[in-house]
């Protein structure tokens, strides 16, 4: 098992920056995928960006070339550098930690961008 903390997020104008952070309460060396999910108020939770034990990442449609998701095996951290921020980003942002034989989730952290 693996628990997963959230934090970072916050209140940014349209065009900011944020990074996320998810620190996980073991290794995540032996995690296969390492995930940001978001869910905004009405609507399904989405993929935001993944990231593979070997490196490899994944990101949807609407954040590519804006967002970028890295690993930090030495600290069991994954952050989500956020940049360039519309209002159309604002959603709780989730961390998950996943394999073919579990998947687990953190709390979620707000972000809120203002127009």
């Amino acid at each position: 098992q693996v628990q997963l903390v959230e934090s970072g997020g916050g209140l940014v104008q349209a065009g900011g920056s944020l990074r996320l952070s998810c620190a996980a309460s073991r290794s995540i060396n032996s995690i296969g995928t390492m995930g940001w999910y978001r869910q905004a108020p009405g609507k399904q939770r989405e993929l935001v960006a993944n990231i593979f034990s070997g490196g490899t990442t994944n990101y949807a449609d609407s954040v590519k070339g804006r967002f970028t998701i890295s690993r930090d095996n030495a600290k069991n951290t994954v952050y989500l550098q956020m940049n360039s921020l519309k209002p159309e980003d604002t959603a709780v942002y989730y961390c998950r930690a996943s394999s073919s034989f579990y998947a687990y989730w953190g709390q979620g952290t707000q972000v809120t961008v203002s127009s």
